[in-house]
């Protein structure tokens, strides 16, 4: 008897109701995404959301910890969207998520810079699932981010 699987990432997006953003497009001399053989490279997204960037300020002064972790997980929104478009969109061809990369724009004294890339990564072990979603991660405090934006995300997936 043949199972069939419905815990797919795109059907995790449906049943979550989560509707991704437009890709957003770089701001400077750069794409989206880059793909070399079964590795797909995404470039750091900013908590924008269709163009406007939604929290901006540095975390732990204009901008509060339950704040600055949702811009991390809109971060893994713009991520998603972009990965998708590299997928003829298609999440479900993910294997792995290698990866990610946090920057969260903070005062001097924050120490929860970890906690609040968390909003990207919890998003991802929620449509990839445990083995898929689970990744490699650096988290770093930064005196600042383009256009103002409290945190930025990157990330590393392999594909089918």
């Amino acid at each position: 008897m043949t199972s069939v699987v419905s815990n797919t990432a795109e059907n995790q997006l449906r049943e979550l109701g989560i509707e991704l953003p437009n890709v957003p497009r770089p701001i400077a001399n750069f794409v989206p995404w880059q793909r070399h053989g079964d590795v797909i490279y995404l470039a750091g997204q900013v908590c924008e959301w269709n163009g406007s960037v939604v929290y901006k300020g540095k975390v732990g002064d204009a901008v509060d910890f339950d704040t600055a972790r949702d811009g991390a997980r809109i971060c893994g929104l713009n991520l998603l969207a972009a990965l998708r478009e590299a997928l003829d969109n298609d999440l479900n061809r993910v294997r792995s998520c290698l990866r990610v990369g946090g920057f969260v724009h903070c005062a001097p004294d924050f120490l929860q810079v970890p906690q609040v890339i968390n909003g990207a990564s919890d998003l991802f072990h929620s449509i990839f699932g445990p083995e898929i979603g689970a990744h490699a991660r650096t988290a770093v405090g930064v005196a600042q981010l383009p256009q103002g934006a409290s945190v930025e995300v990157d990330a590393i997936f392999v594909v089918d």
